[in-house]
């Protein structure tokens, strides 16, 4: 059975913000050092400190923002141990990822420039947990400010004249846990404090984020939108797949059928969650002035056999594609509310771009995903409307087919399509309206087998390939996905 779709092409839903293909790097395991960060020393080909071949692999990615430091590790960051010469820099304990000690070569400085190098917006997490309000008032004074000041001289000090632009400041992370085991009233308090004192100095207008709720606590924005909602301009939420569970999240690749089905449901799942905490934030704020920002997302499962467990280090299947792929048409199609998402992580690190080993590096399936969906990238959502048959497991259902649709600036259709079928390919009877359809192309990306990866050894296993079935007709087009893959069409 064919699933049915309607793209109406010239019925506009609004941009897509390219924030929603956003990034996120933690001081966690080896994606900061290792795997952006080796130093202007090292053996391995860099750019001040960055790695060459990471750094190219990202640039083509057209990253629109990057979150840093943390996730946790941010709220046991002091920023202020990072700046000056590099050899006075006072060494720490990351205490929430694997207890290594780090010699915080890779700070401020060094973020802003790997931004500049990724002609990507900063978007820097700030420490409420365990950090004062001066010493956040002081960061942003540090980086922000054009003028006289203790914290202007010293930046100049450390060889930055200018000032930096700074778009994007998040006012803690998880104060619901790891940010201080906090009850939302009383966050909702400190933000109020802290958020006073992220000033805008200089021109430089900064975009507030608050520390939003864990999954499903919609309590807690309940009182975050109630109690702070005018001092904000987004709200965090964090969602992760765990097709065991937290506790026992399953393996990245050793993987049977019935986890298949389990991550299909679960990453299928954050549209409930985006409905019903949009739901809330509507009832305090139905302008939608506060955007609802997913700066942690993805797939995190078990850890490698043999790596160390506080390093967060996994593979990434055709599964980590297809998840991807859901996630992010479901991000497009709430454009109204969403405006940033930041898969976790970027490098090394749970469901990542790219992962390195030594001087070696290779793409994941989930980084050619992004690299096929960046077309969407503050292009006009149009509607799409799909009715898809439905798959189940264990009396749980979830849609066979989803997809998004934008038009770019040169009028240029883009359709991104998933298939979460591991077993069966499916044909998409698109009735495209609005636009003739002259010129198609596309690709897809899946594989023989759903454990299937890249290794070091076999670095192009899973890539894209070139869509060529199918075949156009008179209301539009017939499309065949093979099994468990996701695709994008380019229609002119």
């Amino acid at each position: 059975m064919s699933t049915k779709a309607v793209l109406n092409a010239d019925l506009s839903r609004g941009k897509i913000d390219k924030a929603i293909y956003g990034q996120f790097a933690e001081h966690l395991g080896r994606c900061i050092y290792e795997g952006l960060w080796v130093g202007e020393d090292s053996s391995i080909p860099n750019t001040n400190g960055i790695r060459n071949d990471v750094l190219g692999a990202l640039k083509d990615l057209n990253i629109p923002v990057l979150r840093w430091p943390g996730g946790c590790f941010a709220d046991e960051y002091h920023w202020k141990d990072g700046v000056g010469p590099k050899t006075e820099r006072k060494r720490m304990v990351n205490t929430h990822w694997g207890g290594v000690v780090e010699n915080n070569h890779f700070g401020t400085h060094e973020f802003m420039k790997l931004c500049e190098m990724l002609e990507t917006e900063p978007y820097v997490n700030g420490n409420v947990g365990s950090g004062t309000v001066q010493e956040m008032a002081d960061w942003v004074e540090y980086m922000t400010f054009d003028g006289e000041s203790p914290m202007a001289n010293w930046r100049k000090e450390n060889g930055q004249e200018e000032p930096w632009k700074l778009k994007y400041f998040g006012v803690g992370n998880e104060n619901w846990g790891c940010g201080g085991n906090m009850r939302p009233e009383y966050y909702a308090d400190l933000y109020r404090r802290y958020q006073t004192y992220v000033r805008n100095y200089s021109g430089n207008e900064i975009y507030k984020i608050a520390g939003g709720p864990n999954i499903d606590d919609y309590n807690w924005t309940e009182v975050l939108m109630r109690e702070a909602k005018e001092h904000m301009d987004g709200l965090s939420l964090h969602y992760y797949v765990h097709p065991g569970g937290f506790w026992n999240k399953g393996d990245a690749v050793r993987f049977d059928s019935d986890d298949w089905h389990v991550s299909m449901q679960k990453a299928y799942h954050i549209e409930t969650l985006i409905d019903k905490h949009s739901t809330i934030m509507d009832k305090y704020d139905p302008e939608k002035s506060v955007d609802l920002i997913v700066d942690e997302w993805g797939a995190w499962y078990d850890v490698e056999p043999g790596t160390n467990p506080g390093f967060l280090f996994q593979q990434n299947t055709v599964r980590d594609a297809v998840i991807a792929g859901i996630s992010l048409n479901i991000f497009n199609n709430h454009n109204d509310r969403i405006k940033m998402a930041n898969i976790a992580q970027m490098v090394n690190v749970i469901q990542s771009m790219v992962l390195t080993e030594d001087d070696k590096m290779l793409l994941t399936p989930t980084y050619h995903v992004f690299r096929m969906y960046n077309v969407h990238q503050d292009a006009e959502r149009v509607d799409l409307d799909i009715e898809s048959d439905m798959l189940e497991e264990a009396g749980v259902e979830y849609p066979k087919v989803n997809g998004s649709a934008s038009k770019q600036s040169d009028g240029t259709l883009n359709v991104s399509l998933t298939n979460a079928d591991k077993d069966s390919e499916t044909t998409i009877d698109l009735n495209i309206r609005g636009i003739e359809t002259s010129d198609v192309t596309g690709e897809f990306i899946t594989s023989g087998k759903m454990n299937d990866h890249n290794t070091f050894d076999q670095p192009d296993k899973v890539k894209p390939e070139t869509l060529t079935n199918f075949e156009k007709t008179a209301n539009g087009l017939n499309v065949t996905l093979p099994p468990m893959s996701v695709a994008v069409l380019s229609i002119k």
